[in-house]
């Protein structure tokens, strides 16, 4: 293509200077053009201008300095358009970088965020390991609070019981001074107080272990149903021998003095009986509200150890994660730095090979045309003109033209 071009300047060239020579050879061209007969014609013709150039030294210098002319013409398009080109190349490659920038740039952000995702979930889990640290607290809270509650229970049961020995023991001593001071009537009448008093007490220790026993069951119904049923028919049979008390008080009225000592005796083993049977119902009932008492307080006990070893465990993973984050946030970082300068490396290389690549055109592209020049010497030497000096004027335009688009 650029030879093609050449060719076809180099061709006007010739024609453009024979037009000139024709101007000013004068007569002695034309006579020499048309002299006598076509073969001489043909002859002289193709010798014109070599007889011209060597005779006329204006001639010569006036060929030469056309043909420079138009040798840094084609030079200095050829030169432009191949500037045109590496332009163009630069910027396609300036966009291929840019593109490529993004692209990893988008590349890196995407691995960040694949790479953050982990992290996010620790965050996520460690909150909800701290929401799970504040419900065991609560918890060991609310079991301590019911561990002080069934100690109070039993604290109150105890107090109940010793409180009903101290009674029974006061009774007796009492009972005993006051027959031996009063007749039998009159300790009829009194015993018969005293049972009833007996009996209260008892219905109202009864009636107290029923409203807890109530307040209990309320959260565990199937397990304590029998203590419930025991502690309501002993509440009721206390009742029975109250209003059974009541009526033979009554009776007291219209009983004599002298059958009152048989009476005495006769109701003082009824008595006794009902006691046994009564102490040992109380015994039971007593005894069963002690072992229900124990069980939530070994359940209690159980819970809060179990409680306490779990916010152990949570408490050292909460450590440990927090010992861990900044060493993965440094890792991280380190890892970041790595990339980045890796990144740089290979944007330099790549600019460096760019550079070499372009210079390594320019040194082909001069090459090929100083050996193209070279071939065409022969052309030169019949008008005249030095190789070399034909090349400086065109590296000498070449140059200007190449700062000028540099500019």
């Amino acid at each position: 293509m650029r030879r093609e071009r050449l060719r076809r300047l180099l061709g006007q060239e010739r024609e453009a200077l024979a037009a000139e020579l024709r101007q000013r050879g004068g007569m002695r061209s034309l006579e020499l053009r048309d002299g006598p007969g076509e073969s001489g014609r043909k002859f002289a013709e193709p010798l014109l201008p070599g007889l011209w150039n060597k005779n006329n030294a204006e001639a010569r210098e006036a060929e030469s300095e056309l043909h420079r002319k138009h040798m840094r013409e084609a030079w200095g398009d050829q030169l432009r358009q191949q500037n045109k080109e590496e332009v163009t190349k630069l910027e396609e490659k300036k966009h291929e970088n840019e593109h490529e920038t993004a692209r990893g740039e988008a590349l890196e952000r995407k691995r960040q965020e694949e790479k953050c995702q982990p992290e996010k979930q620790r965050a996520e889990t460690l909150l909800q390991q701290i929401e799970e640290l504040k419900l065991q607290e609560t918890k060991a809270t609310k079991l301590k609070k019911e561990q002080e509650n069934l100690l109070k229970q039993q604290w109150e049961l105890e107090n109940l019981e010793e409180e009903r020995k101290q009674m029974e023991e006061h009774r007796r001593k009492k009972d005993l001074g006051r027959f031996l001071r009063h007749q039998c009537d009159v300790q009829l009448r009194r015993r018969a107080q005293q049972i009833r008093e007996e009996l209260e007490t008892d219905r109202q220790i009864l009636s107290a272990l029923l409203e807890k026993e109530d307040e209990d069951e309320r959260r565990q119904i199937p397990r304590r149903e029998r203590a419930v049923a025991d502690v309501a028919w002993m509440k009721r049979v206390i009742e029975e021998q109250l209003q059974l008390e009541k009526e033979r008080e009554a009776e007291l009225e219209t009983i004599f003095r002298e059958e009152a000592k048989k009476i005495w005796e006769k109701r003082e083993e009824e008595w006794q009986r009902e006691k046994v049977a009564r102490d040992r119902l109380m015994s039971e009932v007593l005894a069963g509200r002690q072992r229900q008492i124990q069980e939530k307080m070994e359940l209690n006990r159980r819970a809060q150890e179990e409680s306490i070893k779990y916010r152990e465990q949570l408490i050292k993973e909460l450590e440990e994660a927090k010992e861990a984050t900044p060493r993965e946030k440094e890792q991280e970082e380190e890892q970041q730095r790595a990339r980045r300068s890796e990144l740089q490396a290979q944007g330099t290389e790549h600019s460096l090979r760019e550079e070499q690549e372009q210079q390594e055109g320019w040194a082909r592209q001069h090459l090929e045309e100083l050996e193209r020049r070279e071939g065409e010497q022969g052309w030169h030497s019949r008008l005249d003109i030095s190789p070399v000096t034909v090349h400086k004027d065109l590296l000498q335009d070449c140059d200007k033209d190449w700062h000028f688009t540099q500019e």
